[in-house]
């Protein structure tokens, strides 16, 4: 393979990865950082909402957390009390979870990969007038901009047609509180700002890429 098709195919490599990286690292956040969710507890008042100290929700939240994160875990929620059903939405989560760390690794791996190759070939990287970094960023724009519009306009809709999409066939997440006892301290306010943690850091990764596309051609120029 010639160095402009090398160039072309590593480039278009790159920014796939880049686009994969950037939202499964960005999930990733609200689910591996648990003093994220801990914050949550005493300005939403969900002991009282509840009826359990904070203490339990956090031994709760921790150990559905840790059922969702971890291999070879048995669904547990501390001293609440939960149903088959409300479990088994949890069995389909941790598939998801599962499935965006996976997707997370391979990204940082084949980014891995480019680079190395990049810096054996001594080769730049561009696909006509920008860099991979660009066409990252613009496929992140167009898909997650207007999905962000949409949750800002009505969030609750949009939170029930990913459940929908997610979960297709299923009914399993409308919980009952007073059966999945785990759902009086997740509350609706606690995923929206989930969403605006993952969108701040997709937006804060897609600038840093438009700035690093804009250095790369200043100095090929």
């Amino acid at each position: 393979m010639n160095s402009k098709w090398t160039r072309r195919v590593l480039s278009l490599i790159l920014a796939v990865a880049l686009f994969f990286f950037i939202i499964t690292a960005s999930i990733a956040l609200p689910i591996y950082i648990r003093p994220f969710y801990y914050a949550h507890i005493e300005p939403l008042n969900l002991s009282e909402a509840s009826g359990y100290s904070e203490q339990q929700i956090k031994v709760a939240y921790d150990e559905v957390l840790d059922y969702l994160t971890l291999p070879n875990t048995e669904f547990s929620a501390g001293d609440m009390a939960y149903t088959p059903s409300g479990r088994d939405h949890f069995v389909d989560c941790k598939s998801l979870f599962t499935l965006n760390l996976v997707v997370l690794i391979v990204s940082v791996v084949i980014i891995a990969f480019v680079f190395i190759i990049k810096r054996r070939s001594n080769i730049g990287l561009y696909l006509g007038k920008h860099t991979p970094y660009y066409y990252a960023s613009v496929f992140i724009i167009c898909i997650f901009g207007a999905i962000a519009l949409l949750a800002a306009i009505d969030f609750d809709s949009a939170f029930t047609v990913f459940h929908k999409i997610f979960f297709a066939g299923k009914e399993n997440w409308l919980f009952d509180p007073s059966v999945d006892e785990i759902v009086s301290v997740l509350p609706p306010e606690f995923f929206k700002n989930c969403a605006i943690l993952i969108g701040g850091s997709i937006l804060i990764q897609v600038v840093v890429l438009l700035i690093v596309d804009r250095i790369s051609k200043t100095q090929k120029n």
